[in-house]
Protein backbone atom coordinates (compact mmCIF):
# COMPACT_ATOMS: atom_id res chain seq x y z
CA UNK A 1 0.00 0.00 0.00
CA UNK A 2 1.39 3.38 -1.41
CA UNK A 3 0.69 6.41 1.23
CA UNK A 4 -0.69 9.32 -0.90
CA UNK A 5 0.43 12.89 -0.27
CA UNK A 6 -1.16 16.00 -1.50
CA UNK A 7 0.45 19.36 -1.22
CA UNK A 8 0.06 22.71 -2.45
CA UNK A 9 -2.14 26.43 -2.63
CA UNK A 10 -5.82 26.88 -1.41
CA UNK A 11 -5.81 30.51 -3.95
CA UNK A 12 -8.93 32.86 -2.96
CA UNK A 13 -9.56 35.81 -5.14
CA UNK A 14 -10.94 38.18 -2.37
CA UNK A 15 -12.41 39.03 0.59
CA UNK A 16 -15.28 36.65 -0.32
CA UNK A 17 -13.96 33.57 -0.69
CA UNK A 18 -11.27 33.91 2.18
CA UNK A 19 -14.91 34.83 4.51
CA UNK A 20 -15.99 31.21 2.93
CA UNK A 21 -13.00 29.46 3.59
CA UNK A 22 -12.67 31.13 7.37
CA UNK A 23 -16.04 30.02 7.84
CA UNK A 24 -16.03 26.07 6.95
CA UNK A 25 -12.40 25.28 7.16
CA UNK A 26 -12.20 24.27 11.09
CA UNK A 27 -15.09 21.93 10.53
CA UNK A 28 -13.43 20.76 6.97
CA UNK A 29 -10.01 20.00 9.18
CA UNK A 30 -11.80 18.21 12.19
CA UNK A 31 -13.90 15.97 9.95
CA UNK A 32 -10.99 15.16 7.10
CA UNK A 33 -8.90 14.06 10.96
CA UNK A 34 -11.44 11.85 11.70
CA UNK A 35 -11.44 10.04 8.39
CA UNK A 36 -10.59 6.58 8.57
CA UNK A 37 -6.97 6.13 6.82
CA UNK A 38 -6.45 10.35 7.00
CA UNK A 39 -2.47 10.19 9.08
CA UNK A 40 -2.62 13.86 8.83
CA UNK A 41 -4.25 17.30 7.65
CA UNK A 42 -2.95 20.21 7.74
CA UNK A 43 -4.17 24.04 6.27
CA UNK A 44 -2.18 26.57 7.15
CA UNK A 45 -2.47 30.11 6.38
CA UNK A 46 0.73 32.22 4.43
CA UNK A 47 1.57 34.84 4.49
CA UNK A 48 -0.52 35.86 2.12
CA UNK A 49 -3.99 36.39 3.82
CA UNK A 50 -5.42 34.95 0.55
CA UNK A 51 -3.56 31.88 0.24
CA UNK A 52 -3.67 28.75 2.23
CA UNK A 53 -0.57 25.96 2.39
CA UNK A 54 -2.40 22.34 2.08
CA UNK A 55 -1.05 19.24 3.14
CA UNK A 56 -2.54 16.14 3.19
CA UNK A 57 -1.40 12.05 3.91
CA UNK A 58 -3.57 9.41 3.41
CA UNK A 59 -3.11 5.31 4.07
CA UNK A 60 -3.65 4.67 0.81
CA UNK A 61 -5.20 5.31 -2.57
CA UNK A 62 -8.89 3.89 -1.02
CA UNK A 63 -8.40 6.13 1.68
CA UNK A 64 -7.82 9.11 -0.08
CA UNK A 65 -11.04 8.10 -2.77
CA UNK A 66 -12.94 8.10 -0.06
CA UNK A 67 -12.17 11.42 1.76
CA UNK A 68 -12.28 12.97 -2.15
CA UNK A 69 -15.90 11.52 -2.69
CA UNK A 70 -16.76 12.38 0.95
CA UNK A 71 -15.31 16.22 0.05
CA UNK A 72 -17.36 16.94 -2.69
CA UNK A 73 -20.59 16.56 -1.22
CA UNK A 74 -19.67 18.11 1.80
CA UNK A 75 -20.83 21.71 2.81
CA UNK A 76 -16.87 22.31 2.36
CA UNK A 77 -16.68 20.83 -1.52
CA UNK A 78 -19.70 22.98 -2.29
CA UNK A 79 -18.91 26.16 -0.43
CA UNK A 80 -15.21 26.19 -1.81
CA UNK A 81 -16.22 24.36 -5.27
CA UNK A 82 -15.04 27.60 -7.08
CA UNK A 83 -11.43 28.62 -5.11
CA UNK A 84 -8.46 28.00 -7.07
CA UNK A 85 -6.93 24.84 -5.77
CA UNK A 86 -2.99 24.19 -6.93
CA UNK A 87 -2.47 20.98 -5.68
CA UNK A 88 -0.19 18.00 -6.86
CA UNK A 89 -0.66 14.37 -5.10
CA UNK A 90 1.85 11.71 -4.93
CA UNK A 91 1.11 7.88 -4.64
CA UNK A 92 -2.39 8.10 -5.35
Amino acid sequence: MNRVHLTGLLVCHGDDEVAVVTEHLARHVALTRAEEGCISFDVTRSDDPLVWRVDEWFRDAAAFASHQERVAHSEWGRSTVGIERRYVTEGA
